[in-house]
């Protein structure tokens, strides 16, 4: 089915029987959110709150409940959208088997956006009060709209389509200081939007934009896409939706007309305020920041209307089927983008940007039978250099000649990688470097580092699965857990600020490389590492979102030859909780009572909850 509307998903969805229908009132503040959390962990389908309290508006959630469903709702599409992948990467094709490409040209003609003179979503006006509170973390900032499409012009051609970027910023709906008419926009960098503000503000006009919700779902999927520059989102979504995407035109930022909501506004260049805090998709909260204010002239809407709403946190979470649909998309075009490389793999458990595997190819010299990674570096600096990939903090790249790596079985690839790196001459810093914005790791605001870990060759070493009989640890550490073959997680005591030598420091320098524990190419000091080692999700969450590869990476037996640095004996990853790190989300625990109230009186959505 090709939807225009929130409600003709939520019609799909209830006659394919994916949907729960909620008639009882249901609070947009922390209880819908602890819903869908328990919904989406429990495998459940949609959900339409047909009664919010304190909204006139029905709030839907959990459309992209699974891979599954969300290849149902793109039924009639996604092969046709594969296949003009297919052509992409081979023109050849084409003649070879006509008629399996038969429909290609109209796939491509649907890819094309278009302006409009009206649209469904300019129906009705309402104020911005009028629309849903969502509130999904307690510490949160205020309420936010969670899946928003927000468009922007560039200023130098504000009427090329193929200028027009679309994209998902977090949009903080009121809270902090905000005024009635004003609401707070944080895009991160490596966006689209922030070059047109950029050219904006070179001109001294205000930034115009629009913020809508609901529409297809192939709008909410496309404004996530990693896309090359030079391919506006709005192609993909046309070909995803089936339509072309039609675009209102008029003294305001393009418009899609098939939205069911629209906020539309300017961002004024001089005026900033604190936007935040946020629980985000890495499992904490993002602080309070200055962030651009948009100024809102005016909220459509259209007349059967239904707000859709995502929840982010640790994942997994509902974001995480856009993560699974997008590599089943684009894992075939990686190859063609960057040489060399096969595949990519931003991990969810770890939070996304926190860690990338890729999978490269030693190719120019297959005649040597061992050799130290090369290619690989290259290939590794590609990427780093390619759009959001370039958020990677760590990034693990192997050669698999074999072909048979698989890249998404992370436990396997982890294997792979510490069967085969040395780390005297594997390991590869970029220092004083910008990371993901969400994550609080580093040094500031948007700073921090990145490590590339390079494994080629055959394997060098049998990882171990029982801790050595003769392990001694130095004083202040214990509890020594098996994560999984070669990965070790040990307790610590609570991070204190470091006065010269850091405790990790002195764990490196108490066991010489000669020790039994070396045996584990990789340790971890966390503050649990029960916790850690119980689920390997755990240990990729603990580790890879709190750490920076510059200042908590140490080795036993660490040396600097030329500049660079390496370790005979294992790397040491210091993952515990560092003072200025951002809070991890809890939740509620009056909302979390409540919701285990609703489950305790039965019906439909109970056994989900």
């Amino acid at each position: 089915m090709k939807h225009r509307s929130t409600r003709d998903v939520i019609n799909d969805l209830r006659a394919g029987g994916l949907l729960i229908e909620v008639n009882d009132p249901v609070d947009p503040h922390l209880e819908m959110a602890e819903i869908q959390r328990r919904v989406y962990a429990s495998g459940g389908p949609a959900v339409l709150f047909n009664n919010p309290v304190g909204c006139r508006f029905p709030m839907a959630s959990n459309l992209f409940a699974s891979l599954d469903q969300a290849r149902y709702l793109f039924r009639d599409t996604l092969e046709s959208v594969r296949r003009l992948i297919e052509i992409k990467l081979d023109p050849s094709a084409l003649p070879k088997r006509p008629l399996r490409y038969a429909g290609v040209p109209l796939t491509a003609i649907r890819m094309l956006p278009k302006y409009v003179r009206r649209g469904a979503v300019s129906a009705q006006k309402c104020d911005l009060s009028d629309l849903p509170r969502l509130k999904c973390w307690p510490d949160d900032g205020g309420p936010f709209v969670t899946l928003p499409q927000v468009l922007s012009s560039d200023p130098r051609e504000p009427d090329n389509l193929m200028k027009i970027n679309l994209g998902m910023y977090r949009v903080q709906l009121s809270g902090n200081d905000y005024c009635a008419d004003e609401v707070g926009l944080h895009y991160q960098i490596h966006r689209g939007i922030g070059v047109h503000h950029k050219q904006a503000m070179k001109t001294g006009q205000p930034l115009r934009v629009s913020v809508t919700v609901g529409g297809s779902p192939a709008m909410t999927l496309s404004a996530v896409m990693p896309l090359p520059e030079g391919l506006t989102e709005l192609t993909f979504a046309g070909a995803l939706a089936g339509r072309r995407i039609g675009l209102i035109r008029g003294n305001h930022a393009p418009v899609y007309r098939d939205a069911d909501f629209a906020i539309v506004g300017t961002i004024m260049h001089e005026t900033t305020k604190r936007e935040g805090p946020f629980g985000d998709h890495l499992g904490y909260y993002s602080l309070e920041h200055p962030f651009p204010v948009m100024k809102v002239q005016h909220v459509w809407h259209r007349k059967d209307a239904i707000w859709p709403f995502t929840v982010v946190g640790r994942p997994p979470q509902e974001d995480t089927t856009f993560g699974q649909l997008i590599h089943e998309l684009t894992d075939p075009i990686i190859p063609t983008v960057i040489p060399g490389v096969k595949a990519v793999h931003a991990v969810d458990a770890a939070g996304v940007h926190p860690l990338l595997l890729a999978i490269g190819s030693e190719r120019y010299m297959p005649h040597l039978k061992e050799s130290a990674p090369q290619e690989l570096i290259t290939q590794a600096n590609a990427i780093l250099g390619n759009g959001q990939l370039s958020l990677a903090k760590y990034l693990m790249i192997a050669d698999d000649p074999s072909d048979e790596l698989d890249i998404h079985d992370v436990e396997s690839f982890l294997r792979y990688v510490l069967e085969r790196v040395d780390w005297k001459r594997d390991l590869h810093f970029h220092t004083q470097t910008t990371i993901d914005t969400l994550d609080y790791t580093g040094t500031g605001f948007n700073k921090g580092s990145k490590v590339v870990i390079a494994a080629a060759g055959r394997p060098k070493r049998t990882l171990p699965i029982e801790l050595p009989s003769d392990l001694k640890l130095p004083d202040g550490f214990s509890s020594p857990r098996i994560v999984l073959p070669g990965v070790l997680a040990i307790q610590g005591a609570p991070y204190s600020e470091p006065t010269g030598q850091t405790d990790v420091q002195r764990f490196c320098e108490e066991l010489p490389d000669g020790d039994a524990i070396n045996s584990f190419p990789l340790i971890t000091i966390v503050d649990d590492s029960d916790f850690a080692s119980r689920h390997l999700n755990n240990w990729l969450w603990t580790t890879f979102t709190r750490s920076n590869p510059a200042a908590d990476l140490s080795g036993i037996g660490a040396e600097t030859i030329a500049k660079h640095w390496g370790c005979r004996g294992s790397v040491v990853i210091d993952a515990r909780f560092k003072p200025w790190q951002a809070p991890a989300v809890i939740e509620d625990a009056r909302t979390i009572a409540k919701v285990d109230a609703r489950a305790a009186r039965g019906g439909d959505l109970a056994k989900f909850l």
